[in-house]
């Protein structure tokens, strides 16, 4: 469980999140969904230490990060960009056994961990030698998620992961995340500002504005039949 407790994160004389609360569920996909410069980003970074919040707490299983060592944390949380960021210079294999190996994994265990990985993700093996250039946007996706869960995390930070893909594409790793996330009963907090992704993918949805406030959050089909006010509404396209 990740709890976020009265977070404020300002910028100078901005703030980018103010007094923001709340419980993302385990084994739950939470999505955070509002329109640019809502904080959405600032948010699933405070999760893993990118940010430190100005005040505020965030807990995970009831434990302040602000105790845990920051290196530590991050390689025990797996992370997903909309730039997928793989190493170009190494192969697909590569780059999972890689992160693997940073975990602490023997090279035997990284070599079958990355295996196994690879074809949750549907990468089969005539792509392990390939390079990331060789690649489409949607395989180097998949890739990405591999590489995120080589460390074995049960936290899955998401930032935009499909928004770079053509929408077939899209669909069919909403749908490959959806089935990984109960397989691996992970916990996900998915950033997006799309909202047909946040009401496919969401157990939770999180409906923000300016400073992330919270303008409504529960599950999508209480946000769709009852929207707590005229921007909810507009965002949902309702």
């Amino acid at each position: 469980m990740i709890e976020f407790i009265d977070v404020t994160k300002t910028y100078g004389e901005d703030s980018a999140v103010s007094g923001f609360s709340l419980i993302a569920p385990s084994g739950k996909i939470t999505v955070l969904m509002g329109l640019s410069g809502s904080g959405k980003t600032t948010l699933l970074r405070a999760v893993n230490k990118l940010v430190q919040p100005t005040a505020g707490s965030v807990l995970i299983d009831g434990n302040d990060i602000a105790n845990l060592d920051s290196v530590v944390l991050r390689r025990s949380i797996g992370y997903v960009m909309q730039e997928v960021g793989l190493l170009p210079h190494k192969s697909v294999l590569d780059n999972v056994t890689l992160i693997a190996n940073i975990a602490g994994q023997t090279k035997d265990e990284a070599l079958n961990n990355a295996l196994e990985l690879l074809e949750l993700v549907g990468i089969d093996g005539s792509f392990h030698d390939r390079f990331p250039g060789q690649l489409s946007g949607g395989q180097q996706q998949r890739v990405g998620v591999a590489r995120a869960l080589a460390i074995k995390p049960n936290i899955l930070l998401m930032d935009e992961p499909f928004g770079s893909v053509d929408p077939i594409v899209r669909e069919e790793l909403q749908d490959e995340l959806v089935r990984i996330q109960r397989q691996l009963s992970l916990t996900i907090i998915l950033v997006t500002h799309d909202r047909y992704e946040a009401i496919k993918l969401a157990d939770q949805l999180v409906v923000l504005s300016k400073g992330a406030k919270i303008e409504q959050a529960g599950a999508p089909k209480d946000l769709i039949e009852k929207p707590a006010n005229k921007f909810v509404q507009k965002l949902l396209g309702l």
